[in-house]
């Protein structure tokens, strides 16, 4: 069996039918059907109403009332001189009343932690996204993968099943022991329980993939024969250092946090201040007549003026209030620093990863081809009587394990490439595309 095959080649048979589908279909369709994303597009939605909320308080407040009442009454001295009497009238009255604040330092704190908090949500929102590519593309490849662990372990166990019927007729001939049999169908055997655990670990890859995108996927499209890796630009640590402290998005939102916990402490102390509103009603009742008069009546009442509250004493609610929101400022500035070196960590592993990555895919493309060219020299010698049946079997294992891991690698580097890119906050839709050129018709 002719097993030597360049790397164009193994990335060429590799290549899906036209009709597979590619990563921006099955990503266009996660972004359809993924609950994580749907959540976090109504947990958005929910947070754009903070801003109209917080500026309702800084708005007129208009409210109306209206009462209407009908009386029966009878009064009866029984044994006296006073007469029965009786009195039955009816009185109704409709008020409007308004109120526009004119200095209330906590609305407007209020309403100005609101804006922050909504634009805060677009990050909040574009980590979900980001966060859809990565899983998109993680179990896109990781059925990728596992295909090629199937394809690898029927190729060699084709090749392994070669040696054994090789190693029988050697036997039969009296040419090789039952030793070389025995541990040729060994290997043999050991090939078909791997096989067996590759299929498994296809169906659980699809799996996952069906919990994005809602459905079993069909067949993925596989890299193409032209993919090489390249290396991060620009190749300098520090300048991707220096991206993720300025642009990484969970940076950007523990920001935010200690800017709306500032706002709060300023509101907290807001308490103390006073609050001035513009007040102003108007009313109007008649009816016709009361318990002591019979006579109609029409009354009309209307004023306008302007409302001074100041607090005095709260029992020490706002002292208390300013103590929590300056622990809260302190636990956000924490959550801040965390949150840079989480990114500084992620973006240097990811750069790490993006280098050492494609290094492997060069040396094991080349020890790849060492590795055929062993075996080519392994089966010569068999024939020549200079190499066991065994010898072979082991230069057989280490080619289609090469193969294996250069695959993997090929896959490693691709998510390393995304993985920096959402650390530098830069990750979007067009480093998806990009990928999705690699991919084979």
């Amino acid at each position: 069996m002719k097993l030597r095959l360049s790397t164009a080649l193994i990335l060429a048979a590799l290549a899906g039918p036209v009709a597979a589908e590619d990563l921006m279909q099955v990503y266009r369709e996660a972004q359809q059907n993924d609950p994580s994303l749907a959540a976090a597009r109504s947990n958005w939605a929910a947070t754009q109403e903070r801003v109209p909320q917080a500026r309702s308080a800084l708005l007129p407040y208009v409210a109306a009332g209206g009462s209407a009442f009908l009386q029966d009454g009878r009064t009866d001295f029984s044994g006296g001189t006073v007469p029965v009497t009786a009195n039955s009238y009816s009185n109704a009255g409709v008020t409007i009343s308004a109120s526009q604040p004119l200095y209330r330092r906590q609305n407007s704190l209020a309403y100005d932690q609101a804006k922050r908090i909504v634009e805060q949500a677009d990050f909040t929102l574009a980590v979900a996204q980001q966060e859809l590519i990565l899983r998109v593309a993680v179990a896109y490849f990781d059925v990728l993968l596992a295909e090629v662990n199937i394809e690898l372990a029927e190729a060699q166990k084709a090749a392994v099943s070669e040696q054994l019927a090789q190693a029988q007729r050697n036997f039969e001939v009296g040419v090789a022991t039952i030793t070389d049999t025995n541990e040729a169908q060994a290997r043999f055997d050991t090939i078909v329980a791997q096989e067996i655990v590759a299929r498994n670990d296809l169906d659980n890859k699809r799996t996952v993939l069906r919990t994005i995108i809602g459905r079993m996927p069909g067949a993925l499209k596989k890299l193409g024969p032209a993919f090489e890796p390249e290396l991060p630009n620009p190749n300098v640590l520090d300048a991707w250092l220096d991206r993720a402290l300025a642009e990484n998005l969970n940076v950007r939102i523990a920001g935010y946090n200690v800017d709306v916990a500032t706002l709060e402490i300023e509101r907290a102390r807001a308490g103390h201040l006073p609050t001035v509103d513009l007040v102003a009603g108007a009313g109007l009742t008649w009816g016709t007549g009361s318990i002591a008069s019979d006579f109609n009546y029409n009354q009309r009442n209307a004023n306008i003026g302007v409302q001074l509250n100041v607090p005095i004493y709260q029992g020490g609610f706002v002292e208390s209030r300013v103590r929590e929101a300056l622990a809260l400022q302190e636990s956000a500035r924490q959550s801040l620093e965390v949150a840079r070196r989480n990114a500084l960590s992620n973006a240097q592993v990811g750069f790490t990863g993006v280098n050492s990555t494609a290094a492997t895919v060069g040396a094991l493309k080349q020890a790849l081809r060492s590795a055929e060219t062993a075996l080519a020299s392994n089966k010569l010698g068999q024939e020549v009587g200079v190499r066991t049946n065994l010898d072979v079997l082991n230069v057989v294992q280490i080619v289609f394990q090469t193969r294996r891991d250069l695959a993997q690698a090929y896959f490693n580097y691709l998510i390393s490439v995304l993985r920096l890119k959402a650390a530098s906050g830069t990750l979007s839709e067009l480093d998806l595309e990009d990928i999705n050129r690699r991919l084979g018709g």
